[in-house]
């Protein structure tokens, strides 16, 4: 009977390496899209910092991930609100100079009010979101709305929550966003803001 023949070295520090480099990545990659159970529910809105960890709930309204949303994408079960935010053409530009609005993919089908997820809204801004709610729901406060927005994006859950408040009594909130949807190989398409 043979012993064991001892590893070398050099095989058990590659393979320290390899597990070393295999939890950096993880720790470095974007969440699940699910929230993160450690990051509590704030009791009002997200002020700052709106690329960051979501809490895994928001109160009042059904967290969804990607197979749900699918599931009520593909049976129409739901109306779909992106709510990322959109850039604003500076006031001070000189004469002549091009704007061009960035370029944003969406669930097919979605409406996009953008800027709704601020943790503070303008007047103007609060009618603008009540206004479209109201359009997309043809005033009825029990339709299913799903909002999102980016994976790790506090801006859906603020426009979640508001819609609550609102009134709206239906809320589904999808925080793996876009980009949870992309990463599953689902279809998107092309952003135009509602007016």
């Amino acid at each position: 009977m043979t012993s064991p023949r001892p590893e070398p070295p050099l095989t058990r520090l590659a393979w320290l390496g390899i597990a070393g480099l295999a939890v950096a990545l993880l720790a470095l990659s974007p969440s699940s899209g699910r929230g993160d159970p450690a990051v509590p529910e704030p009791s009002g809105y997200r002020m700052d910092d709106y690329r960051a960890p979501t809490p895994a709930s928001l109160n009042g309204a059904r967290v969804i991930d990607t197979n749900e949303a699918e599931r009520l994408w593909r049976g129409k079960a739901a109306l779909f609100v992106d709510v990322m935010p959109r850039d604003v053409k500076p006031a001070n530009l000189p004469p002549g100079t091009i704007w061009r609005d960035k370029k944003r993919d969406h669930l097919p089908g979605s409406v996009w009010l953008p800027n709704v997820g601020y943790g503070a809204l303008s007047a103007g801004m609060d009618a603008y979101f009540r206004r479209g709610l109201g359009t997309l729901t043809e005033g009825r406060h029990d339709a299913a709305l799903a909002f999102y927005c980016q994976t790790d994006c506090w801006m859906s859950w603020n426009a979640a929550k508001r819609a609550l408040e609102y009134g709206y009594t239906n809320i589904l909130w999808y925080p793996g966003g876009s980009d949870g949807w992309a990463k599953a190989g689902l279809p998107l398409e092309a952003a135009t803001p509602l007016d």
